[in-house]
């Protein structure tokens, strides 16, 4: 499906080379968590990835791309990042930091490339979901494509 809106992560996606396919959806019943969208979008919610953006004392960020029915395990994220502990930020931070509103937070295209890790799980799939830069938008795409975009690295992040 074409988008007829361009944002962030489409761009980023589109110079970068990036296949993928776009999947909008519904948001007018209020529920856009990703086990949601993923029922929306007729994929199995293992293979819908939420962004989770995190940071560590003294103010460094990092961004963290889980399956939609998972959590984000801190600890294993902390050791991952070589932190001694990590939280997730608050989400007024979120639009400031990123360009990004919640529930539309893009791993692609956010103001400035911090830091990431996607789930180990994602290699499993041909294509995995990730917010296409708004609510109301994802994108399936190969989830190496994706690391070599945005210089993540696959690890076992989730509890």
């Amino acid at each position: 499906m074409k988008t007829n809106t361009k944002t962030n992560a489409l761009r980023l996606a589109e110079t970068a080379g990036l296949f993928f396919t776009a999947y909008e959806y519904d948001i007018s019943d209020g529920r856009i968590d990703a086990v949601s969208i993923a029922e929306k979008i007729g994929r199995p919610a293992d293979g819908v990835f939420k962004t989770l953006v995190t940071q560590a004392p003294g103010r460094e960020y990092f961004v963290f791309i889980v399956p939609a029915a998972s959590e984000l395990d801190l600890k294993k994220a902390a050791k991952v990042s070589g932190k001694k502990s990590i939280e997730l930020i608050p989400m007024k931070e979120l639009l400031p930091l990123t360009g990004y509103v919640h529930g539309g937070c893009s791993p692609l295209g956010m103001k400035k490339l911090f830091p990431a890790f996607i789930d180990e799980t994602a290699v499993l799939f041909d294509t995995i979901c990730v917010s296409g830069g708004r609510v109301g938008l994802n994108i399936a795409v190969d989830p190496e494509a994706l690391a070599s975009v945005i210089n993540a690295k696959f690890a076992d992040i989730t509890r």
